[in-house]
Parts: C-alpha cells; sequence; structure tokens
C-alpha cells in the first residue's frame, strides 16, 4: 500500500460513505456501531489525512471518534469542496461521489487538521447556537406583535412570553458552564476587561474561537474573516474585500466594534481617524473588527488583561 492515503467521508443523517483516495469505497450506517467500524478501519489502515465536511451536528460524533483514536481529520467548509468539485467539471452530486470528491480534496488541497473541540467546548457551543435560534424566534415575535390583529395578539404574546423564559433559562445554563471551568472563567474576565467586549461576546470567543491566542495576528484576522483581501490583475488594482471566515464570530465582533468604536480609546481613535480620510462607515468598523480581534489574541497569547499598555501600541 502507498505511504500516503487520503480519505474522504460524506456524512449524512443516517449514512457515512467512506472514499479512499484512487482506492475503494465503503458505507457504514451513521450510528455508534458504524461509527466504531469506521474507526476500526481507519486505525488498520493508518491514512495520511481524512476529510469531512462541516454538517451542523451529523459529522461531530464520527469527527470525535476518530480524533479521540489518534486518526488525523480535518473538517471543511462546503463551499471550498464545491468549489473544488467545479474546478474539476464535477457537477453531478450523490453521497458516493461527494465521499470521492472530498478523498480527492484531501490529496490535492491537503487541509490542515486541527484539534477537535472536547465535549464541554462542544456542549456550550450547542447551547450558545441554541441561545442564538431562541433570540432570532423572539425578534420574530415581537416584531409580528407590532403589526397583529387584536385576535391574534393574545397568541403572539403567549410565544413572545415563552421564548423570553427560555432564554432566560438558556442564559442561567451558559452561565452554569462558564462558572464549572476554572480556565473558561479566567479567559471570560480576560476578554471582558477590553471594552466593548459584553458577556455575550467572550462567551461565543471562547467556544467558537479556540484558536485565539495561538495564532498570529495576521492568522487569526483571516480565520475570522475580517483580512483585507488583494483582487488585483496586471496594472489593475482592485478593491480590498473581506469575506469568508467564521460569520458568527463576525457578527459578535461586529456590535463589540460598533461599542468600542465609542468607548475603546485605540479603536475609536481608529474609527474617527479612518471616518476622517472619507472612509465608509462599514469599512471603517470592518477595520475595528480586525484591530480588536488582533488586540484580543494578543491579550490571551500573553494572559494580560486590556489595560496592559504594550498591547495597544498601533
Amino acid at each position: 500500500m502507498d505511504a500516503t492515503r487520503y480519505v474522504g467521508i460524506d456524512v449524512s443523517a443516517a449514512t457515512l460513505d467512506i472514499a479512499v483516495h484512487e482506492g475503494s469505497l465503503t458505507q457504514e450506517r451513521n450510528d455508534a456501531k458504524g461509527i466504531a467500524a469506521v474507526v476500526r478501519e481507519l486505525q488498520a489502515s493508518p491514512p495520511t489525512l481524512v476529510v469531512l465536511e462541516a454538517t451542523g451536528a451529523y459529522h461531530r460524533e464520527v469527527t470525535s471518534a476518530l480524533a479521540a483514536a489518534g486518526v488525523p481529520v480535518a473538517v471543511v467548509n462546503p463551499r471550498q469542496v464545491r468549489d473544488f468539485a467545479r474546478s474539476t467539471g464535477q457537477l453531478a452530486k450523490t453521497d458516493r461521489l461527494d465521499a470521492a470528491l472530498l478523498a480527492r480534496f484531501a490529496a490535492v488541497v491537503r487541509p490542515t487538521p486541527r484539534p477537535v473541540p472536547d465535549e464541554a467546548t462542544q456542549a456550550l457551543v450547542a447551547i450558545l447556537e441554541r441561545r442564538r435560534q431562541l433570540v432570532e424566534m423572539l425578534t420574530a415575535e415581537k416584531n409580528r406583535l407590532g403589526v397583529a390583529s387584536k385576535h391574534v395578539r393574545p397568541s403572539v404574546q403567549q410565544i413572545i412570553r415563552a421564548l423570553e423564559k427560555a432564554l432566560a433559562t438558556t442564559d442561567d445554563e451558559v452561565d452554569r458552564w462558564i462558572r464549572s471551568s476554572p480556565v473558561w472563567r479566567e479567559k471570560q474576565d480576560l476578554l471582558r476587561s477590553m471594552p466593548g467586549v459584553g458577556p455575550q461576546t467572550a462567551r461565543l470567543l471562547i467556544a467558537a474561537l479556540p484558536e485565539l491566542g495561538h495564532l498570529t495576528r495576521r492568522e487569526i484576522a483571516a480565520l475570522v474573516g475580517v483580512a483585507p483581501l488583494a483582487c488585483d490583475s496586471g496594472t489593475k488594482r482592485g478593491q480590498r474585500r473581506c469575506w469568508g471566515g467564521r460569520a458568527r464570530i463576525r457578527a459578535v465582533l461586529y456590535m463589540a466594534a460598533v461599542a468600542a468604536a465609542r468607548f475603546h480609546p485605540v479603536i475609536r481613535a481608529l474609527y474617527r481617524r479612518l471616518r476622517a480620510k472619507g472612509k465608509p462607515a462599514k469599512l471603517a468598523l470592518t477595520a475595528c473588527m480586525r484591530r480588536m480581534i488582533t488586540i484580543l489574541n494578543a491579550m490571551v497569547k500573553t494572559q494580560r488583561p486590556w489595560r496592559a499598555p504594550a498591547l495597544v501600541t498601533p
């Protein structure tokens, strides 16, 4: 057998399709027994890399099992894989084709495996995601209440009360999870020492950005999706744009930047300087987001709170 062996696993709610690059294609059930069989097979013939697409809840168990068994595994954005498929001329899409495509993607692109979050972190991510859903539903019901007729207003008000109760319960649960870990408590206090970073921003950074403090400032900005990307060709110099990255992090970071542009001395100065140069407000706020995430990255890396002067040097 070749020294290098790349494997792609297409994950669905019911099945796992496993393809070896230029090799075999098998299928297992996406349950405890099937996942155990996949782990045994890959341990018996260790791969160079296993690649899966992020599929919400469906890929988590098999990814955790592979990582726990010491199998190098990378979870990639489905958009990257579809773009790769189009570049090769593959337009058809089935589970078997997708598994073979993932194996080919692994062999050609070779994405870097990242540590799989532990069980506690995965639980915190799930709770925070549920909180986001509750906030969205509550906002939608409050908007409906404003235009509801008198015949349906009691029903809308009842749903609003139920959602507010569920949201309060979820917030209490998040607090319990944070308090249960001395590391999380310390990290939350560290992040919140920076003006503009509230409890929800700090919690999401803890749960959904574990790389914070372990990457360079350019790497963390690119990972979040606030690094301007070049669009040049020949003598043309196109406008730099930010795209990709982790949308949930950018959403909370945007709101934090809005607050920091008023209260954070460094971010406020940056925002006003860019606006004075005629830059649009959103562009200035994006620059503030990038500055904030690089400062937070330095704070976590050095374990020094915001008031440390060395961290505010431009």
